[in-house]
């Protein structure tokens, strides 16, 4: 995972792009805060897919499902 302000992204957002491309993820920083999250289109369609899977079967629990998603998406890097 990358981490980049805001005016680099911008800058070089080419640069940017291939990584995200490649499986990359960039985390956009503004003020020192993190304000945005660039992820592939399959990556974060899978992603959403994972969140919904729970809902779907009616046995979900928010705190547990998110731990469990978010490892798997940060080991991903």
């Amino acid at each position: 995972m990358t981490t980049a302000t805001a005016t680099e992204v911008q800058n070089n957002f080419g640069k940017y792009l291939h990584m995200v491309q490649t499986g990359g993820e960039v985390i956009v920083m503004k003020n020192g805060k993190e304000v945005a999250r660039l992820v592939s289109h399959d990556k974060s369609v899978s992603f959403l897919t994972d969140s919904l899977t729970g809902v779907l079967k009616n046995d979900y629990n928010e705190k547990e499902s998110r731990t469990e998603r978010m490892k798997k998406y940060e080991s991903a890097d």
